[in-house]
């Protein structure tokens, strides 16, 4: 079943990618989506994507709400910090992290450490002690 909707995404993405519904593309499409190898099967457990997903969805108004005191309230100070990654993490676990630090306009990630860590800048309004 996760192979059927695997290829549906690679041929979805394709035909985004292409915009063109011809015989020939359409075979082009089929065989570079049965072609492309798998991903590895790394399992995540469900809790940790129900998390994200949750991570996600308060990130949405977060980022409105930081990117208007941006606006109205200057932000006049920086700072780079280490930020540890949460203990057995898959890398699609990695990447939604790594996206929903970036999301928000006051941080961005710089740099993932294969050691297990977030290299993160921030926008701040005051030095922190």
């Amino acid at each position: 079943m996760v192979a059927y909707l695997n290829v549906i995404l690679r041929l979805t993405i394709w035909f985004l990618l292409t915009a063109n519904f011809s015989v020939a593309n359409i075979i082009i499409g089929v065989s570079v989506a049965l072609l492309l190898p798998g991903i590895p099967k790394v399992s995540g457990k469900l809790k940790d994507w129900l998390r994200v997903l949750w991570e996600i969805i308060v990130a949405v108004p977060q980022a409105y709400i930081e990117a208007f005191e941006i606006i109205f309230r200057p932000h006049n100070y920086e700072d780079v910090t280490l930020e540890q990654v949460k203990p057995r993490r898959t890398p699609g676990l990695i990447f939604l992290d790594i996206f929903l630090i970036t999301f928000t306009p006051k941080t961005i990630v710089l740099k993932y450490h294969e050691a297990g860590w977030y290299e993160v800048h921030w926008v701040r309004r005051r030095k922190q002690a």
